[in-house]
């Protein structure tokens, strides 16, 4: 399954070999903003009390948005947390967007809407049930992992999970406490590596996930070797890296998932 979202400005629509399409008429839920965590200028995490949503998966992605004067504003984003009646979402703040200096500015205690129903298949419930899964993200895009790793499913499925999280600054890093209290509670099952592409930190690797796993030092933090005989790599973000990872991958023998053929390689883009 390979799933592309095509984007302007801020809309973005996301289709995939199932043919997934957002609906034409949303239902939508009154949710009110519990709490939000700003991580650095312009990338933060609201907390949505939104009781009613139906059941979902995590990896799924909702709408939310507001009601303005002319016309309803909202957008697709992964849920950052499981099923429950308060969810997460991070988001970047996108200068001169639409919707997200909205959401940036919006008092805790306002009210926003949170679509009712979940969609989307970039799921562990549509990928290989190996013996490692990776989950591979840039920016935004660790969003549906850390709805994965704070549900029992994928603790109980893989034996070993690496988390690669890529950002341009350290500063750029987020859940990072809640990171490495995993590491410490599953610390023969989870590795968590992340990756500065524009500074140095004694806490990352240096340079992009892509250089990093071509010359070996990815893995190496990982203390995981990437097979396409007992690897599951998931990939979320910048078109840029998906592209490139792959191809690095493939290179490797791990293939991409299709709708009738099953692969190593899952796939959604954030832009």
């Amino acid at each position: 399954m390979k799933v592309s979202m095509h984007v302007t400005g801020e809309f973005a629509l996301i289709l995939s070999s199932s043919s997934i399409v957002l609906p034409m008429a949303l239902k939508w839920i009154a949710g009110r903003l519990e709490s939000k965590r700003i991580w650095t200028d312009g990338l933060f995490t609201v907390s949505i009390c939104c009781p009613g949503v139906a059941a979902f998966e995590p990896g799924q992605f909702f709408q939310i948005g507001l009601p303005l004067p002319e016309k309803h504003l909202h957008r697709p984003y992964s849920a950052a947390s499981p099923y429950s009646d308060v969810l997460e979402f991070y988001i970047v703040r996108v200068d001169g967007g639409a919707l997200t200096p909205l959401l940036w500015d919006l008092p805790v205690g306002e009210l926003i809407d949170v679509s009712e129903k979940a969609t989307g298949s970039f799921t562990l419930s549509h990928v290989p049930a190996l013996k490692s899964i990776w989950l591979v993200a840039t920016g935004t895009g660790l969003a549906p992992y850390i709805a994965m790793l704070r549900d029992p499913a994928i603790w109980e499925r893989y034996e070993k999970i690496v988390l690669v999280q890529g950002v341009r600054h350290a500063r750029d890093l987020a859940y990072l406490d809640e990171l490495a209290d995993y590491q410490t509670r599953y610390a023969l099952k989870f590795r968590y590596v992340s990756s500065t592409s524009r500074d140095i930190s004694p806490n990352a690797l240096s340079g992009r996930i892509t250089t990093r796993l071509s010359d070996g030092s990815l893995e190496h933090a990982a203390g995981n070797t990437i097979s396409p005989a007992d690897t599951t790599v998931m990939l979320c973000g910048n078109p840029d890296m998906l592209n490139e990872m792959e191809s690095i991958l493939e290179g490797r023998g791990l293939e991409r998932q299709r709708a009738k053929h099953p692969g190593q390689i899952i796939v959604e883009r954030y832009w």
